[in-house]
């Protein structure tokens, strides 16, 4: 989940230090830069923090014409200075930074670095002393010792590695952990993602597993571990590198949150036409229509997003639908129908468990498809088909535009897999028009956002935990809403099934306690609203968050109406703007919540 920037042939101190601000959302324990100007000098220097505590403690005579940086999500090791990156071996030749986990770190030290002074706790300085071991024995060069300590190393890994005896190469490898080379004129640059250089360039290639690499500003090599030469061909990325700043926010979660209603008029123009018909691809659709069963896999908030699909499938296509936490599917392999199709809900593109849950759908020979924010993520290339969710870049942590982006996909694939098995309800489903209605909607709420900001203040930030309760539809947006306000105010929260919250979990209700009640559901409306009479009966704080439809007097938010199966694009807006404004008014970190990191690309 750590974020690294390399770059050989280019004034590297600030492209690095930028790029290295821009990964912040994957991870901020600590951070690190090595620097060789290629006359002599090389500068290392590590602090614990934010980029910005980094830059506070480098001296304006640390420079370099090649450069690696890092900034960590703790893996093996407390956040200090020692365990920061970059690692370097004890003879100072090597400099390694590393984003991944190294499984059987503890046996290569016991087998092969028996008396190394290690300096660190981390499973990186075990790699970079193991190279260094290896250059020694076998008195081999760097990129060679590297390419054998790979072959001992099992586990997840994009590696950066410096040999200050040959300072302009820097060699590079990947496994599991993504990775991406940028190429520019005169130089090169090598990044966990391209969103983080994009003022640098917009050439890529795309590295895979097992590749191996040494890059010079004007020049470089792939290879397998084992030295066979691959070719990987370079690409243009469309993107404004605009689009990943603030403007003028002062959290890119708020941002994020506002540009919703632009997304949702984005996706109706990319896969509907103007007579909102899909557009999906027909090679998509005729595969997934020859399945018996859909499966959807995911984590976090895209999981909460896979809930909503289920419903939209099962209800305009008729196909059985289950979602799954990746992260147990993985080791723990449900039993599958005669012909299952497999769907991936992921922003990045990246999540270490949902690719594991791929590739063992490789093996079965089981038909995938990614839905990711991220063109040319190792999911959307590995997976058979790949819908693109065109939010525009993430940054926040908590993830607001791409889970109803994830929503508003999967309904336009749910159409248009619905009209080729000709279902009624699909034909019927006006979806452009929906769609429209959900951008107006999510147009009203931002617009009237400090409403939120003042429930917020009253209920939320006085108060150690809350509850999210809806049924149906409403469930699965209870399950997102409390995670959005635990993940950004640390606030306890949980969200429930209506009903099943005096199922013991009542007992939990003091007074004063917020409880956001979502009700969108006509079947259910007047249930919820007895489940709502249980609570505030106990001294509950309820809020009510009520489709227009079925409003009362007495409801604090009122949505507009939608049609019920897309009421989450509208839902979810409000208990984000609500988890902003507590995180917020509590003086923390919104956009870079304690312990967490955007993309989890380490199991």
């Amino acid at each position: 989940m750590c974020g690294i920037v390399g770059v050989v042939g280019k004034p590297a101190r600030d492209i690095i230090l930028k790029g290295l601000t821009n990964l912040e959302y994957r991870g901020y324990d600590s951070a690190g830069i090595y620097l060789n100007d290629l006359k002599g000098h090389e500068y290392l220097t590590k602090a614990v923090g934010r980029i910005r505590d980094l830059k506070n403690k480098m001296t304006p005579d640390e420079q370099g014409l090649v450069g690696i940086g890092h900034t960590r999500w703790a893996t093996h090791g407390k956040p200090t200075v020692a365990n920061a990156h970059p690692q370097f071996d004890e003879t100072h030749r090597f400099y390694l930074v590393h984003n991944g986990v190294i499984e059987n770190y503890t046996q290569l030290r016991e087998k092969y670095l028996k008396g190394v002074d290690f300096k660190s706790e981390t499973d990186t300085e075990v790699a970079v002393q193991l190279i260094s071991k290896i250059a020694r024995d076998k008195k081999v060069d760097g990129f060679t010792a590297f390419k054998e300590a790979l072959k001992l190393i099992k586990g997840s890994y994009a590696f950066l590695l410096i040999d200050n005896t040959k300072p302009d190469h820097v060699y590079i490898a990947k496994n599991k952990s993504p990775m991406r080379l940028g190429l520019g004129k005169g130089f090169n640059i090598i990044a966990s993602d391209a969103v983080s250089v994009l003022d640098q360039t917009k050439t890529f290639v795309d590295l895979n597993d097992g590749d191996v690499g040494d890059i010079t500003k004007d020049n470089y090599t792939i290879e397998t571990i084992d030295g066979k030469k691959v070719t990987r061909k370079p690409y243009v990325l469309h993107m404004d590198a605009n689009a990943a700043s603030k403007g003028g926010y002062e959290f890119y979660m708020l941002k994020e949150i506002d540009e919703q209603p632009a997304v949702m008029r984005r996706l109706s123009q990319d896969y509907l036409d103007e007579d909102g018909e899909p557009t999906v691809d027909p090679k998509i659709v005729n595969a997934i229509s020859k399945a018996d069963h859909l499966y959807i896999f995911a984590a976090g908030t895209s999981y909460h997003a896979g809930l909503v699909g289920k419903a939209l499938f099962e209800n305009f296509a008729n196909i059985p639908t289950e979602v799954g936490y990746a992260s147990e599917a993985g080791y723990h392999f449900p039993m599958m129908s005669k012909h299952p199709f497999f769907i991936f809900l992921t922003q990045s593109g990246e999540t270490a468990d949902s690719r594991v849950v791929l590739q063992q759908a490789i093996k079965r020979h089981i038909p995938s498809l990614t839905m990711t924010n991220v063109e040319g993520s190792t999911l959307s290339r590995e997976a058979d088909y790949t819908m693109l969710l065109n939010a525009g870049p993430e940054i926040a942590v908590a993830s607001t535009k791409a889970y109803t982006a994830q929503i508003a996909l999967q309904a336009i694939l749910a159409k248009a897999l619905g009209e080729k098995l000709n279902v009624k309800a699909a034909k019927d489903f006006q979806l452009k028009h929906e769609l429209a209605i959900a951008a107006e909607g999510m147009q009203q709420i931002v617009d009237g956002k400090e409403k939120m900001e003042k429930i917020s203040k009253k209920y939320l930030v006085p108060s150690r935990n809350a509850f999210y309760i809806g049924r149906g539809i409403d469930h699965a947006v209870a399950l997102e809403g409390a995670l959005k306000l635990k993940e950004v105010s640390y606030i306890q929260t949980e969200g429930f099934a209506a009903a099943e919250l005096k199922h013991g979990t009542i007992s939990l209700i003091e007074k004063g306690t917020p409880v956001i009640a979502l009700i969108n559901d006509p079947v259910t409306a007047n249930l919820t609203r007895g489940n709502i009479e249980e609570v505030a009966s106990r001294g509950a704080s309820v809020i009510t968050i009520v489709s227009k439809k079925l409003a009362n007097k007495n409801d604090d938010i009122v949505l507009p109406n939608i049609d019920y199966y897309l009421s989450p694009l509208l839902t979810v807006v409000p208990a984000q703007l609500l988890a902003y404004y507590a995180s917020k008014d509590k003086g923390l970190d919104v956009d870079k919540p304690r312990n967490l990191a955007k993309s989890v690309t380490v199991e």
